[in-house]
């Protein structure tokens, strides 16, 4: 049976409560009654020991201590709640506070023995319950001639440690009772919004991705969990969006090639188109193959840089392989008379990244760029070295980018409706492809692009060190 944290907390709060509160009445009754034990032996020492010093000084003989000792002991023993005696070195009692014991003899009794400033127990078996006793000597010409002895009843000892304790438990239990404010905070605080996360956890792991958990703004980590679990939750969303999205448009861009080729071969088979026209179909199907070689190879390329990520860095000209690339588009180029400006800050400009990968990321945007400019225009291509990077630019001055349009271009399938008519080839995955090579290198691309105007894309490299 599955257990909440709120019905565990609440056990292990009880736990400690209890634990707690038995461990404080063991050590506290403890401690408080050997406390009270020795404060009281102490005092009573110091009032044997005045006692005895004040027979001393008046030169008492010991069969006068009678006399001396009955005109005060009975006021003091009142006074303390104790039993006072007055005994001599044989064990016989002089004198004591209640007359009960006068002239009785303490069996076994013998002052030597008596070692310890306190004694509990019934004192040689003289009372019926247990006495906390004190002995002070009674000295004449620096020997003892009798004893001083406080009994001083246990339970009145007991009775004070139960009293201190009433109050040490009333305090813990107040306490107690105080620290519930603590298992409110946690309810507030930490259990309820836990509980709406689990919820949520619950919701989106049942594929329901819209919804949303709300918690109360207290800026700490379970508020940030629940803004995590949200925002993850909306990417998730995305995702599913964008796969459905991306399949969507990798159907309708399969589908349109496959059923123009479809189509040609199945009229040139039946006859419908004439004989005369079949080289001219047969060059369109061989256009339509040659579309679907570019998109099944643009999403190769997509593949293998998730998969794998690997780069194979070296040190290489970025200039020369900009020039290789320019002379590889010359027949694109001439078709629509289209002239390439390169303008390179220093004649070599060395830099440090996968050449292969590089040189893709430039045949893309030079590629986009003759597609999209007008007949006789010109593409400026230019680098430069700023604040430790090499910059890469790419300008045309052909019909532009929507605004709107500008944060899409990036996405895999994505045409403007610009593109769409101008370009009939296209697969879409161009930028795409160069987005993922440069995030791979940890390199920044961006584009400014204006309609009617041109557009210009700028990419940063690494320099070669040394």
């Amino acid at each position: 049976m599955l257990r909440s944290i709120y019905s565990k907390f609440i056990i292990g709060y009880l736990l400690f409560g209890m634990i707690g509160f038995i461990t404080v009445a063991i050590f506290s009754q403890k401690m408080t009654y050997d406390y009270l034990v020795r404060q009281n032996s102490e005092k009573l020492y110091d009032e044997a020991i005045y006692m005895a010093a004040t027979y001393e000084d008046n030169n008492y003989f010991v069969t006068d201590i009678h006399e001396a000792a009955s005109r005060d002991i009975s006021m003091v023993a009142n006074f303390i709640n104790a039993d006072i005696w007055v005994i001599d070195r044989g064990g016989r009692i002089i004198s004591d506070s209640d007359g009960n014991h006068t002239g009785q003899v303490i069996e076994g009794y013998d002052p030597a023995a008596e070692q310890a400033s306190y004694r509990i127990g019934n004192y040689y078996g003289m009372f019926p319950e247990e006495m906390l006793s004190v002995e002070a000597p009674i000295n004449y010409q620096y020997a003892p001639i009798g004893y001083i002895l406080i009994h001083y009843p246990m339970a009145l000892v007991v009775s004070s440690t139960n009293e201190i304790l009433n109050i040490v438990y009333i305090t813990a239990i107040v306490i107690f009772l105080l620290s519930l404010i603590i298992l409110l905070v946690f309810t507030v605080y930490v259990y309820r919004p836990l509980r709406r996360i689990t919820v949520g956890a619950q919701e989106y792991a049942a594929g329901h991705l819209d919804y949303k958990i709300e918690l109360p703004r207290h800026h700490d980590e379970v508020s940030y969990l629940g803004d995590t679990l949200n925002y993850m939750a909306s990417e998730l969303e995305n995702m599913e969006k964008y796969q459905r999205d991306f399949i969507a448009n990798v159907s309708h861009d399969f589908r349109s090639p496959l059923t123009s080729i479809k189509g040609y071969l199945e009229a040139i088979l039946d006859g419908t188109i004439p004989q005369e026209l079949h080289e001219k179909y047969i060059n369109r199907v061989i256009s339509e193959t040659e579309r679907l070689r570019k998109l099944t190879e643009g999403l190769i390329s997509l593949g293998s840089m998730e998969i794998s990520a690997m780069l194979k860095k070296t040190d290489f000209d970025i200039n020369e392989t900009i020039r290789g690339v320019c002379a590889s588009n010359e027949n694109s180029c001439r078709k629509k008379n289209i002239v390439f400006d390169l303008t390179f800050e220093d004649e070599v400009e060395m830099v440090n990244a996968d050449y292969a990968k590089i040189q893709q990321v430039l045949y893309n945007l030079i590629d986009n760029a003759i597609k999209f400019s007008n007949v006789g225009s010109t593409i400026y291509i230019s680098t430069s070295l700023r604040q430790r990077k090499v910059f890469v630019s790419v300008k045309d001055t052909g019909i532009g980018i929507p605004k709107d349009s500008l944060r899409k271009i990036w996405d895999r399938f994505y045409k403007t409706d610009l593109s769409r008519g101008k370009d009939k080839t296209g697969t879409g995955l161009g930028l795409s492809i160069v987005k993922e090579i440069l995030q791979a290198h940890n390199e920044t691309i961006d584009v400014v692009s204006t309609e009617g105007a041109g557009t210009e894309f700028t990419f940063t490299l690494t320099p070669a060190k040394g």
